[in-house]
């Protein structure tokens, strides 16, 4: 596989119902020497120019639209003029933070992406916010889960627009479905893998998060 995953870090804030949290998020870059899509685009622009270095970019690809994972976008799209995908499914949140914008492409579940050799796909797995999308990469055992699955449980859901009950079935029939040595590359924090997690599902609903 000539693709490549890479990562990087930003730092920021995030905000929603009255309050606001530090945070630090997950870039994840895939691709090549010469193309690349980028998924989710926290608080520094610049970085994340750094980091694609030059590189035709064919795709800003948002896992879902808490403002610390799009906030960045606007200047990235200036910067690269690649098509920005989410799900219609946060469409509101998307609004919160770009009111006079839409995403170029509503991406939808079994939705595939083409980049350096490799193809990407679409599962809508909602629940941390209606239109969460997780991007499954078999060539490289991965999928980038964004919010909706860390290491040790589920995504937050005790805030607006979000659903426990939601979240764990996306959970238990989207993603623990997937081989047990799939990487789970997440949106905070460490890596981990769904052999690792999926031991866990029922600890995770009898404690409610």
């Amino acid at each position: 596989m000539a693709a490549r995953v890479e990562h990087l870090v930003t730092s920021g804030t995030f905000s929603l119902d009255g309050g606001t949290w530090d945070v630090d998020n997950n870039v994840w870059i895939v691709g090549d020497d010469e193309e690349c899509v980028v998924i989710d685009a926290p608080h520094d622009a610049a970085a994340i120019l750094d980091q694609v270095n030059g590189r035709t970019v064919r795709a800003i690809l948002l896992t879902h639209a808490h403002d610390d994972h799009i906030r960045a976008v606007g200047d990235l799209f200036d910067a690269v003029g690649a098509p920005i995908y989410l799900h219609e499914g946060d469409r509101e949140l998307w609004d919160r933070v770009f009111p006079e914008l839409s995403p170029d492409q509503w991406i939808r579940d079994g939705d595939t992406i083409d980049v350096a050799g490799v193809t990407l796909t679409a599962l809508h797995t909602p629940g941390h916010s209606p239109g969460s999308v997780c991007y499954l990469l078999p060539e490289a055992g991965t999928v980038f889960t964004g919010d909706t699955l860390f290491q040790g449980g589920p995504g937050a859901t005790g805030r607006s627009y979000s659903d426990f009950p939601t979240i764990i079935e996306s959970i238990r029939s989207r993603l623990l479905t997937l081989p047990p040595e799939t990487i789970a590359r997440t949106g905070h924090g460490d890596s981990t893998t769904i052999g690792d997690e999926a031991p866990h599902l029922e600890e995770w609903i009898q404690r409610g998060h």
